[in-house]
């Protein structure tokens, strides 16, 4: 399959973007949302996206089968995953999840051009209070988003709120990571040429191309960005002051496993569930547990639960293998091996699972509640801890950078452990085996998805 010349991802590698083209770009961008999404309803936004995700789930859509071919060599993660991965990414985009996304952002407002939002399917979205509503809102009329490289979900999902605000949108990926997001603008093109117009994808390395980002900083009413906070410093500081900002930074995920559940009749699901969060995206994202807490004085013990979740990496690699690693990714896995292999031999309360021959997969276990930054890559850490208060004393240092919790508990126990980790800052609490999965509706880093990018208007009358 050839790829039409859409957009600047499109263009052949020698060529080369000018701070002239981005202007012009975005220009037309304006123009096409003026056109053909400003006034576009609600309704019919959704029901694009929904059939579009419903094509990318079949097995002879053209983008989803040039996805699973080209993806592993430029994004590193194997067919399997990268399958599983965008499987649970567009299985959430149904008229119902959409329904609750905007019921939970938008409540009863109607947008400025008075669009009052009805979903199809099985559940009806209640009509608004009145014609004259209270509260209006209003998308950028250009949102710019600045990718992260790692993974492809975010921007992807960037995307999708952008049209949902029926914004124009220009998508800056990093150098070599526009495949998927351009694939998904491809798949929106073909469903719906005129809202396809509305979307540009491009590629460029960040920080090395200062005019051609200042050329797009200028056009933009609002930029999300996702990376390092390094990073995001960076790019608020070129930011004119006219443009709203929606950064993404560094967080960190971590699991809880319950004593309750560490039962014969519980423990094998509990160590796939375990198994899911590791290895899905491999484990990268901020999503994605370094390590897992296990309560002791279970029934099955928490070393051997790290023996057992060794076993089932060691299965998992066979149907769903790690991708490609960098030669540094590599070395850092080698070397924190050896340091835990050389703890172990002295250490009783140490032990050290790993891969043969690679650095697919590690668990490490040790009597440590403090929170340990894993390398990733399927390299996870379990340890035992005495109660809910040692894992508390053991991530104070991770205090107010923890994005998920994953917990395997009993239900009024699950309860319980959400208010405490609500409480602590904790801002998504999920069952352990969906920390990767989100809902659609979820509030990224704790902060509303669809209202951080409107602007509202509060309209007052007697």
């Amino acid at each position: 399959m050839n790829l039409p010349n859409f957009f600047f991802a499109d263009l052949p590698p020698e060529a080369t973007l000018s701070p002239a083209m981005m202007t012009a770009a975005c220009d037309t961008l304006k123009r096409n949302r003026a056109k053909f999404l400003s006034r576009r309803p609600t309704e019919a936004v959704v029901k694009i996206l929904c059939e579009v995700a419903a094509e990318w789930r079949q097995p002879e859509n053209q983008f989803r089968r040039l996805a699973l071919e080209l993806g592993p060599a430029e994004t590193g993660f194997s067919k399997a995953v990268l399958e599983k991965g965008l499987d649970d990414f567009f299985r959430r985009f149904t008229p119902e999840n959409f329904h609750a996304l905007l019921e939970q952002e938008l409540g009863d407002a109607v947008s400025v051009t008075g669009d009052e939002w009805r979903v199809t399917g099985k559940t009806a979205a209640p009509r608004h209070l009145s014609p004259a509503a209270r509260h209006f809102w209003r998308g950028p009329e250009l949102l710019v988003h600045i990718a992260a490289g790692n993974l492809p979900n975010p921007t992807l999902m960037s995307l999708t709120l952008g049209l949902l605000t029926r914004s124009a949108q220009f998508v800056k990926c990093a150098s070599g990571a526009s495949l998927l997001p351009r694939l998904f603008a491809h798949s929106i093109y073909q469903s719906d040429p005129k809202l396809g117009a509305c979307l540009e994808i491009a590629e460029w390395r960040g920080g090395k191309n200062h005019e051609l980002e200042t050329a797009l900083f200028a056009e933009a009413d609002c930029l999300t960005a996702t990376g390092a906070d390094k990073t995001l410093a960076a790019i608020r500081a070129q930011l004119p002051a006219k443009v709203r900002f929606l950064g993404h930074g560094e967080r960190v995920s971590f699991g809880f496993v319950a004593r309750e559940v560490l039962c014969d009749e519980t423990i094998a699901q509990i160590v796939s569930s375990a198994a899911d969060d590791v290895i899905a995206w491999d484990q990268n994202g901020c999503l994605s547990p370094h390590v897992i807490y296990v309560e002791e004085r279970g029934a099955v013990e928490s070393d051997k639960f790290a023996a057992l979740l060794a076993v089932e990496l060691a299965k998992r690699e066979a149907g769903e293998p790690r991708g490609k690693i960098s030669t540094e990714a590599a070395a850092a896995i080698a070397s924190r091996r050896a340091i835990y292999e050389t703890i172990a031999v002295h250490r009783a309360d140490a032990k050290i699972w790993s891969s043969q021959n690679s650095t697919a997969w590690t668990v490490v276990f040790e009597h440590d509640v403090r929170f340990q930054f894993s390398c990733l890559n399927r390299f996870i850490y379990v340890k035992p801890v005495p109660d809910l208060a040692a894992v508390m004393q053991g991530v104070d240092e991770i205090h107010g950078k923890v994005s998920t919790v994953g917990i395997a508990a009993p239900p009024e126990k699950t309860k319980e452990l959400a208010l405490r980790f609500a409480g602590w800052g904790a801002t998504r609490i999920c069952p352990l085996g969906q920390m990767q999965n989100p809902p659609l509706n979820w509030r990224h880093d704790g902060r509303p998805a669809l209202g951080d990018l409107v602007t509202w208007t509060d309209f007052e009358s007697e």
